[in-house]
């Protein structure tokens, strides 16, 4: 009895670990559920101009969130039956979240052992004393996570790409991005 209990928790915890390691990665290249979530979000402002934005989660990088602007930006213009576009103004946001998690206590005192006197100075003295030799408890963590999102307006046309350093030929982006895009499984 004991050794299928043990079992069973031991497989529940590799199933926990397991499901866990799947949402630990870094948000692949889809459209964005809502204007909340993590993806890419596009609006037509008017024929052969739009808005177009990409969200990454903490572990997507600045230079993927822009690649996958970039690439979504090319994508829009080969479904518009265009040949090239151009971003007219581009916008990279950096959200940094730093977050603090303590240990939990019961009664003021860390659930963890450590060392800790409890002492009076003197014995006329009302008030205890107290030394602990490590000070706040170490094991705080206190870490900064930074997200970061993409958005730009872009401008497609047809015809010849015009020989501007900010001017995209759509289908030689998409070949040359194409094989470094992650996709959602």
């Amino acid at each position: 009895m004991f050794q299928r209990r043990s079992m069973m928790t031991a497989m529940f915890a590799a199933g926990v670990m397991v499901a866990l390691n799947a949402c630990e990665t870094a948000t692949t290249y889809q459209p964005a559920a809502s204007a909340a979530s993590d993806g890419y979000r596009e609006i037509q402002i008017e024929p052969g101009r739009w808005r177009v934005s990409f969200r990454g989660n903490e572990l997507t990088s600045r230079e993927t969130v822009e690649t996958y602007l970039l690439y979504r930006s090319a994508e829009l213009t080969v479904q518009s039956g265009l040949d090239w576009f151009r971003s007219t103004s581009r916008n990279t946001d950096a959200q940094h979240s730093t977050y603090i998690n303590q240990p939990r206590t019961a009664g003021g005192y860390a659930t963890v052992w450590r060392p800790y006197w409890r002492f009076r100075r003197h014995w006329w003295a009302p008030t205890w004393q107290t030394w602990d030799p490590w000070g706040p408890a170490p094991f705080v963590d206190v870490h900064t996570v930074t997200t970061y999102e993409a958005s730009a307006e872009v401008i497609m046309a047809k015809g010849d790409k015009p020989a501007e350093p900010d001017a995209f030929d759509a289908r030689a982006v998409l070949n040359s991005l194409g094989p470094t895009i992650a996709r959602p499984k």
